[in-house]
């Protein structure tokens, strides 16, 4: 059952019908024509006749006024001449769905980046424990933390302090909430939401300050020492160890240390960091290299290692001049029209373009399954999650530039997640994906060169993910304190036009601070948690 909460619509009104619902799963094929990518499954974001519709209804508002039936203070008729705006505030206002006797949503929230310090401890506990009774009070399930690699392995290798880590979990599993627990082998610092710094394990910069090439490298030489490249999974580059086996032996020694908290139930989820903030991806948007928003990004392979891969994987196809890089997909902040490799017709769909891009996304998704296959040996039996980022800018252009950039080789004639789904179906693993919160208008106000489509992207994976009943989970890219975003997740989370009534395994929140702890955005946030979980709420209030 639904609510209508927004304004009263005048008379003859094309919205005053119910927003379109699409069609079942497997009965539904449709063409999203900016993009040009043929599509189907659980559900799809509003067709362009509902934003015309939306735009009907200011403009037959407008002559409304004019003959006298509507004031002027009507909710139809914004104080700005921007017919966008209006067509999403209009749109937003729409309806809001009732959630009672939806399926349970478990939803946690992560805490602070430093909730740890340096010292390995933790830091601020009498704080942090009247915020837990807090989020307990309002029926949040649990809460995420990241366990950095750059605090626990940090003085020498196979030392690992987890003191500050083993007071936490006490705490948490003291107030009865539950712990989703990510091996974060990145660094903290750069990246939006980073308020903090921790770097990688001081032994692991001394090697990096030796052999630079353990790092990600651009065209430019600039190394990126957020996180090891994937060019040395199977090196013996790190004091004799390679890169996974590093990673193993961490998870190893967590899954030893924190026994108590596996058997009982506390730790529900380990999500296994596969790169740049946790992310299986290349680190191809650096904002620290002078990356901004909506840059197409660079290529992430030009360290030794990786240049090694790509030389050796181009003489096994028996052309060994296919071994190199382009040279012309424009730099950091290009747009894809301004590239010869990334323009409509260009050379990422040619025979060159589409083996690179083979090789540069497989070396990603082989890294995964990799790193994937060591964890499910460490966590034998835990549930196990991967992160993906939502990399929706250019997404309705052909080439969809900066996805190739980072890793997923998803053009309009090719479906890029379905290889990722697959990999992690064969780990019993959960995918973790971002953007859930994010609205396509909303963007194409925002930056309208930008070409973003996120609702569209969000789509895709749920139904790549789905198809091969890969359990689905979400985070929220950017801070959310409103009602109106957390419909949009809500919305994302229970698709109402699924047939077979899917929906995400979790809701994990970015992230707890004092502004979420604000009365009003937590009495908010209580709402949408109640909502997750099934309960019925008014609309009002």
């Amino acid at each position: 059952m639904g609510f209508y909460s927004g304004a009263i619509l005048p008379a003859g009104c094309p919205l005053a019908a119910a927003p379109p619902r699409l069609s079942p799963a497997g009965a539904l094929r449709f063409l999203d024509r900016p993009s040009g990518r043929l599509g189907g499954g659980a559900f799809a974001p509003p067709p362009v006749s509902y934003t015309r519709r939306c735009r009907t209804a200011i403009a037959m508002a407008g002559d409304k006024r004019s003959e006298g039936e509507i004031s002027g203070d009507s909710p139809l008729l914004l104080n700005s001449d921007d017919v966008e705006k209006q067509v999403i505030v209009l749109a937003r206002k729409m309806e809001e769905r009732c959630f009672a006797g939806t399926p349970y949503i478990p939803v946690y929230v992560m805490l602070p980046l430093d909730v740890i310090n340096d010292h390995g401890k933790l830091a601020n506990p009498e704080i942090l424990i009247e915020q837990l009774r807090a989020l307990k009070s309002i029926k949040v399930d649990g809460v995420m933390v990241d366990c950095w690699w750059g605090i626990v392995e940090d003085s020498a290798p196979r030392v690992y302090n987890w003191d500050g880590y083993r007071h936490l979990f006490q705490i948490v599993r003291q107030l009865k909430l539950k712990l989703q627990v990510v091996m974060s082998f990145h660094e903290c610092g750069g990246n939006v939401g980073d308020d903090v710094w921790i770097p990688l394990p001081h032994w692991v910069i001394e090697i990096g300050n030796s052999n630079p090439d353990i790092y990600f490298t651009d065209r430019e030489g600039r190394r990126n020492t957020e996180c090891l490249s994937l060019g040395i999974d199977r090196k013996r580059v790190l004091r004799g160890r390679t890169a996974v086996e590093v990673y193993f032996d961490y998870m190893r020694s967590f899954r030893v240390e924190f026994d108590e908290f596996f058997e009982d139930g506390t730790i529900s989820e380990i999500q296994i960091g596969l790169g740049p903030c946790g992310e299986l991806r290349y680190p191809s948007y650096p904002a620290k290299h002078g990356w901004k928003y909506p840059g197409i990004g660079e290529f992430q392979c030009y360290d030794a290692y990786l240049l090694q891969s790509l030389e050796e994987a181009a003489k096994a196809r028996g052309h060994p001049f296919l071994g190199k890089v382009p040279k012309n997909s424009g730099s950091y902040n290009s747009q894809p029209h301004e590239t010869g490799f990334f323009r409509d017709g260009g050379d990422y769909d040619n025979s060159y373009g589409r083996f690179f891009l083979g090789w540069y996304s497989k070396v990603l998704i082989d890294h995964g399954d990799l790193v994937l296959s060591l964890a499910k040996l460490a966590f034998e039996g835990s549930c196990i999650a991967a992160k993906i980022s939502g990399v929706h800018w250019w997404y309705k252009t052909a080439s969809h530039a900066a996805e190739l950039t980072a890793g997923f080789y998803n053009p309009c004639n090719r479906d890029g997640y379905a290889p990722i789904a697959s990999m992690l179906k064969k780990h019993g693993a959960t995918l973790n994906f971002t953007c859930v919160e994010l609205r396509t208008l909303d963007q194409h106000v925002d930056f309208p060169e930008a070409m973003a489509d996120p609702e569209g992207l969000v789509w895709q994976v749920l139904n790549a993910a789905w198809d091969v009943s890969v359990p689905m989970a979400s985070e929220n890219a950017l801070p959310c304190y409103d009602r109106v975003d957390y419909n949009k997740i809500l919305d994302n989370a229970k698709p109402l036009s699924d047939p077979d009534g899917r929906h995400l395994s979790t809701f994990t929140y970015l992230r707890l601070n004092p502004v979420l702890m604000n009365t009003h955005n937590f009495k908010e946030f209580g709402r949408f948690v109640q909502r997750m979980h099934g309960e019925w709420v008014p609309i009002a209030g």
